[in-house]
């Protein structure tokens, strides 16, 4: 019998199959961010970028380890929470991990167990989120920079004239260097232009100009043969100098260029017949003396025009859009970094940008997605000129929409001004600093028409972003027994005043209550709501409707019809309305909620229902010199989430006398057949007018931005019909758009 003969290979296969580990087991690389329609910077919706496709995290076996990791990924400090059940919106794509398992030591979210890369029976109403703490740190251009064993810890310009020591910010001047905890001086040998646009750029300023570098090396020869000098000793001393410095332009931060230094024993000059290297940075038009001209340099091109920052809490940061076609868009996230972001904050006046935001992380916009795929080098002059796409077509959503933080320069502004008495630090009275012959004294300001725009410049300048409420009597509040005296009164600011000082105020104080219990207050929050409305919803749904009076009596009794109507044979007869219907969005990063709370919420009989809002929005129309011809308002007697977008809950309702308001992301919609959503245009004759809409008008709740309250459309009106067009929000491009027959002949079946 012959012997039986196996073939060795099949084995070999099967053996090498079980040793060889799973492809999840090869940590692969990963990024992680954090989105959502309510998330705010530090938590949200908790996403994976794995094989070049974005997916989520199911909420099965998550626990703050996993957090942590995810947290400490992202670049903050730890996590403080976690969320589950999708609480900040369904994701859509691959849900790319379940049943994670972490000690809560991996240095990534790939190193923790898993059932797998997309192994899940999972659905994305379990997606997971996190709350993370602690500064967010950017390995691209953090302020603290590893290279060659050291750190570049800070860098500043050392004034050296008199007149650029007394500037504020400073822009002229030596360049120093904090490094391993020492300030050194910069050997000026092979100091280009590049790294003096680098060095101007990560303290704020977008520009760079000359330096009279004669004048300064009689005034460095000078010191050197001064006797009482330590200079001539100091520069022998390796350790006085950064030897060299090459930058090639477009770095965002100074410790991105290569950095030389030389070792401290060696017996090589660092800077042999050389002297310090010298900038000159040129401010914005924002940061720039008011009465000062502005260089070629510093003129804000038309081009420039076409960018803006909106949402933001501090100066210089914000959500990104861009005007193409005549209409205010937004950028898609898909490869947004910081060259990209450093176009936008030069475009705007700021210098290069300190982080690229994606995942809508400083709120949502509406209207169009304009841009995606933004590729720049660095040195473009706007962000239209980099490489893009059109994203009409890609896919994105508003919950992808960029924004920037950008560098800007360090004034001392904000120890003009302190709070005092507060419960927190972002709440008291407001003190400011003033002159008072040659000496500087604080005093208290005066609370007669303090508003919410006074407000949210006084938080601004402390750098606590937006302002919650103005307070004209803060007798609750104890100030500082040395700012007691009223020092300045009748402030009127636009809201955008970089200080408290730049605004309107009376020369000699004039205070009619005298201060005391009647000085301003504020309290400042990082997160403000954001009312805009919807322009094509009005211009969609405009009619005319001949209304008995009969049907008007509640109308009437609540003031929203014009002043003839009191003056008819009621209910004989009928009143002209112009009806539409709104949607309010809400795209901020905090709900909008009444002023007041429900004990104080005012009944009305006859519609059987409670005002949160007394005035919530007032209608006008308005001859084309801006005189108005008649006007209609609307109480919020329903402030609610109509609709919020797929995935996310509603959370306020006025059924059985629910919480009112409007959720971040969410929208109130006032159809056209409510009661005082018209405007009674019974007395105005035919003709060419101005329809303006104006959300929160008396502003008696605080918004990150008021300047898109106002909606504004061209009418037509004929006698027996009306039509609306050309609406935009008072922020929009404001080309005026012509009445053609082609828009006479769409709209020729709105009759009465």
């Amino acid at each position: 019998m012959l012997p039986l003969r196996v073939n060795p290979l099949p084995f070999l296969l099967f053996l090498l199959l079980c040793l060889q580990a799973p492809s999840w087991a090869k940590h692969p690389k990963i990024k992680l961010r954090l989105v959502g329609p309510r998330s705010q910077a530090g938590e949200g919706r908790l996403e994976v970028l794995y094989k070049g496709q974005w997916g989520t995290v199911c909420d099965d076996d998550f626990n703050i380890h996993v957090a942590n990791v995810a947290c400490r990924e992202l670049g903050y400090d730890q996590a403080i929470n976690w969320a589950h059940s999708a609480k900040y919106g369904s994701g859509d794509g691959p849900i790319w991990l379940d049943n994670m398992r972490c000690s809560g030591t991996e240095s990534s979210l790939a190193e923790c167990a898993s059932n797998g890369w997309g192994v899940t029976d999972c659905n994305h109403n379990e997606d997971s989120g996190v709350v993370c703490t602690g500064s967010h740190r950017l390995n691209s251009a953090a302020s603290h920079i590893q290279l060659q064993g050291s750190k570049v810890e800070e860098v500043r310009i050392k004034a050296i004239l008199a007149r650029a020591k007394l500037s504020s910010p400073v822009t002229e001047g030596a360049v120093e260097v904090k490094l391993q905890g020492r300030w050194r001086q910069v050997c000026d040998a092979g100091w280009t232009r590049n790294n003096t646009r680098v060095l101007c750029g990560m303290l704020g300023f977008p520009y760079d100009g000359q330096v009279a570098t004669g004048f300064y090396r009689k005034l460095w020869n000078q010191k050197l043969k001064d006797p009482r000098s330590s200079l001539k000793s100091l520069s022998k001393k390796n350790t006085f100098w950064i030897h060299q410095i090459k930058c090639l332009g477009t770095e965002v931060h100074l410790g991105e260029c290569k950095l030389h230094v030389l070792p401290k024993a060696q017996n090589q000059s660092a800077c042999p017949h050389g002297m310090h290297a010298l900038v000159n940075c040129i401010a914005g038009p924002e940061f720039q003396p008011k009465k000062a001209k502005l260089t070629s340099h510093s003129k804000p091109k038309q081009q420039e025009a076409q960018v803006r920052l909106r949402a933001g809490a501090h100066i210089g940061e914000g959500r990104v859009e861009v005007l193409i076609g005549n209409q205010w868009g937004t950028v898609c996230d898909e490869g947004w970094n910081l060259p990209a972001a450093s176009v936008v904050c030069r475009q705007l006046g700021y210098g290069t940008a300190r982080e690229a935001l994606s995942g809508a992380q400083l709120g949502q916009g509406l209207g169009p997605i304009h841009l995606t795929r933004v590729r720049c080098r660095g040195h473009e002059r706007s962000l239209l000129d980099c490489r893009s796409q059109r994203a009409a077509q890609t896919g994105c959503r508003h919950d992808n929409d960029v924004a920037v933080r950008c560098n800007v320069p360090q004034t001392d502004v904000h120890r003009q001004i302190r709070l005092a008495g507060g419960r927190t630090s972002q709440e008291g009275v407001v003190e400011v600093l003033m002159p008072r012959g040659s000496a500087f004294h604080w005093g208290a300001v005066c609370g007669v028409h303090w508003g919410l725009n006074e407000a949210m410049v006084v938080c601004r300048q402390m750098g606590m972003g937006f302002a919650s409420h103005a307070l004209q009597e803060t007798w609750y509040w104890q100030g500082n027994t040395d700012a007691s005296e009223v020092v300045l009164s009748g402030v009127r600011c636009k809201g955008t005043e970089l200080s408290i000082l730049e605004c309107q105020h009376h020369g000699p104080v004039h205070c009619p209550n005298g201060g005391g219990r009647f000085v301003a207050g504020v309290t400042c929050t990082q997160n403000a709501p954001d009312l805009v409305m919807s322009a094509q919803l009005v211009e969609e749904t405009a009619y005319l409707e001949d209304r008995p009076l009969n049907m008007l009596y509640c109308a009437h009794e609540e003031g929203c019809l014009s002043a003839s109507a009191d003056r008819m044979n009621w209910p004989e007869g009928y009143r002209r309305l112009l009806r539409f219907s709104s949607q309010i969005h809400n795209l901020g990063r905090a709900d909008f909620l009444p002023r007041i709370g429900r004990h104080a919420w005012i009944w009305h009989e006859c519609h059987r229902h409670f005002h949160s809002i007394e005035v919530f929005t007032h209608y006008d129309l308005l001859t084309l010199n801006g005189s108005k011809v008649a006007e209609g308002h609307k109480a919020s007697f329903c402030l609610e989430d109509t609709n919020c977008p797929e995935g996310m809950q509603r959370r306020f309702g006025c059924a059985n006398f629910g919480e009112q308001g409007v959720s971040v992301g969410c929208w109130d919609t006032y159809r056209h057949d409510i009661d005082c959503q018209w405007i009674d245009i019974t007395d105005v004759p035919p003709g060419s007018y101005i329809f303006q809409v104006i959300v929160n008008p008396k502003q008696e709740v605080a918004e990150s931005d008021f300047s898109n309250n106002a909606l504004h459309c061209q009418c037509q009106y004929e006698g027996h019909r009306i039509w609306l067009h050309g609406c935009h929000t008072g922020d929009e491009y404001g080309a005026r758009i012509e009445w053609d027959e082609e828009a006479q002949r769409r709209l020729s079946s709105n009759f009465v």
